[in-house]
């Protein structure tokens, strides 16, 4: 079989509603036509092909080649874009990195938490939290809940629960130095609030190095009876503990098996996701307190 060249494989032209100039919108007398069409060709690289020929950047944008060259030039005299390894390739330049990192920092971080949490709720999965640790407790900044009040739960942001037998807390505590969990977990007397309910130091100790393991706390019941959670670490790029996401389902409509085979990825996931968002616009601890304000 003959192997086809890059230079010769077909283009794919990426169409949206900003590259369309018959939209009605786009033949808005207030639209640059110019300026949108530089955006067009910033649009067409990614991270498949980071670097373009001046006519597959023009295929792709749908812009003929003297138009584009005009525009490519400009873009590279501004630091949008800059030559690549060939002289006549182009890639994106240091300055759209910048603009990126700039959008990310100015983003709510409640507009970033909040898609993962709808996400996650649904038909078995009633409630999606955001909690970050608070002395012995953990406190919730943002929560979606879609059930459970009747079992009795009904917490609201700003609820707390304990952390020590809690999904939430375990995955938060146990990403941190020993000294400090130990300091944490004795800073309120652990009482057994239903009979699964961890209260020795060496079962915490247990239950953390599990986490560790998984990368994710799972609790059956410990907290409230008829209900299971499972709650995962968001992590600042030092990998210390910042806040956990988690989700809760009653015990009677999905099987522990199923509930942590389905679950427990879309959870490490989210909370990956986050933890690379928040590290990136440089967040603390308390600045995950904002989460809370929509």
């Amino acid at each position: 079989m003959t192997e086809i060249s890059a230079s010769e494989k077909p283009f794919k032209r990426k169409r949206n509603r900003s590259q369309d100039l018959s939209d009605p919108v786009a033949n808005s007398k207030s639209l640059v036509l110019s300026l949108a069409k530089g955006f067009r060709i910033l649009e067409v690289f990614d991270t498949d092909e980071p670097e373009l020929t001046l006519s597959e950047v023009a295929a792709r944008a749908d812009l003929d080649t003297g138009t584009a060259f005009r525009l490519i030039k400009t873009l590279v005299m501004l630091g949008y874009l800059q030559q690549g390894d060939g002289a006549k390739r182009y890639r994106l330049g240091l300055k759209i990195i910048t603009l990126g990192f700039t959008a990310l920092t100015r983003r709510d971080l409640h507009s970033l938490a909040r898609p993962v949490l709808r996400s996650l709720v649904g038909p078995t999965i009633e409630a999606a939290s955001i909690g970050v640790l608070d002395g012995p407790d953990v406190i919730y900044i943002d929560r979606v809940q879609a059930g459970m009040s009747s079992l009795g739960v009904n917490r609201g942001i700003g609820s707390r629960v304990p952390a020590y037998c809690s999904a939430v807390g375990h995955a938060i505590l146990a990403y941190m130095p020993v000294e400090k969990r130990l300091q944490i977990l004795n800073q309120r007397e652990r009482i057994k609030l239903t009979p699964y309910t961890p209260v020795s130091i060496a079962e915490i100790e247990s239950r953390l190095a599990q986490v560790r393991e998984l990368g994710y706390a799972h609790s059956e019941q410990a907290l409230v009876l008829g209900v299971r959670a499972l709650a995962a670490p968001i992590l600042d790029r030092e990998g210390h503990p910042l806040a956990t996401l988690s989700c809760g389902a009653a015990s009677f409509t999905v099987s522990s098996e199923e509930f942590v085979s389905t679950i427990a990825p879309r959870v490490v996931a989210g909370a990956r996701d986050l933890s690379l968002a928040i590290s990136l616009s440089g967040a603390s601890a308390g600045t995950l307190e904002h989460l809370s304000k929509g």
